[in-house]
């Protein structure tokens, strides 16, 4: 399993995270993804789904992610 965390941007309210969160369970990701910090934490098996694939889901609703610095 690998562990990453990331920046999102677009992100406007605890709905817009829960979202998130939802649509990378429905990947196999597990999800946490904090609004105010603007930070997502995910957990995942990189041979059922890659970092494009998460990355991707989330920019079809509007999402830009980018590693934390």
């Amino acid at each position: 399993m690998i562990k990453k965390v990331y920046k999102v941007k677009g992100m406007d309210c605890d709905a817009c995270a829960k979202m998130i969160e939802l649509d990378l369970e429905d990947l196999g990701v597990n999800a946490s993804c904090n609004y105010t910090d603007e930070l997502l934490e995910v957990e995942f098996d990189k041979e059922l789904v890659s970092e494009d694939k998460i990355a991707d889901t989330l920019g079809k609703s509007g999402y830009k992610l980018s590693p934390k610095i």
